[in-house]
């Protein structure tokens, strides 16, 4: 049986790179399979017991070291298994970032566009550019340093990513005329 979309009206996400949605480990048996992978991997290294293993493993070998006398392989052993785990888990780990950052952000876009008082112009903007970041960082610290000079003038109604918005769109039509 073919799993249904929770939100069948909802249009495909645009925004988002396609192998880092949720929804892209469903279209392929083996992004789903990895998908499935590497959230249980990185559920299970992050427990007590991945960790207790991992000592155990440290401390076996710490007391194998008189056994082989401390010879250049016996070396090699800890120096190669760590290497390996630790190149492995960065796939796995990263995929699981990626993941939870599309559900935060997700769960960011709802919040704004269910404030009246937000600009909706912000949902997406984890994928502006540095420079548009910054751009939109340093408008941010002016209008907070306008508003604490006039501070009676505020309006709480007036969304203040609206103004920059306002501010970043007038600034992007004085450049391109």
């Amino acid at each position: 049986m073919a799993e249904q979309s929770r939100f069948p009206e909802a249009d495909p996400i645009q925004t988002v790179p396609n192998t880092s949605t949720p929804s892209y480990a469903n279209r392929h048996p083996v992004s789903r399979a990895f998908d499935n992978f590497a959230s249980a991997v990185t559920r299970w290294a992050g427990s007590p017991l991945a960790f207790g293993l991992a000592v155990i493993s440290v401390v076996a070998w710490l007391i194998s070291g008189p056994v082989f006398h401390y010879s250049e392989d016996w070396q090699l052993v800890i120096n190669t298994g760590t290497t390996i785990v630790t190149f492995l888990m960065v796939f796995l780990i990263q995929q699981s970032a990626n993941k939870d950052s599309v559900a935060v952000h997700l769960k960011l876009n709802e919040l704004l566009a269910s404030n009246r008082s937000a600009n909706n112009q912000l949902i997406g903007i984890e994928d502006a550019s540095e420079q548009e970041l910054r751009k939109l960082a340093a408008a941010y610290l002016k209008l907070a340093s306008e508003r604490t000079q006039q501070a009676d003038a505020y309006d709480p109604d007036f969304g203040a990513a609206a103004d920059i918005a306002r501010r970043l769109a007038n600034a992007k039509a004085r450049a391109g005329a």
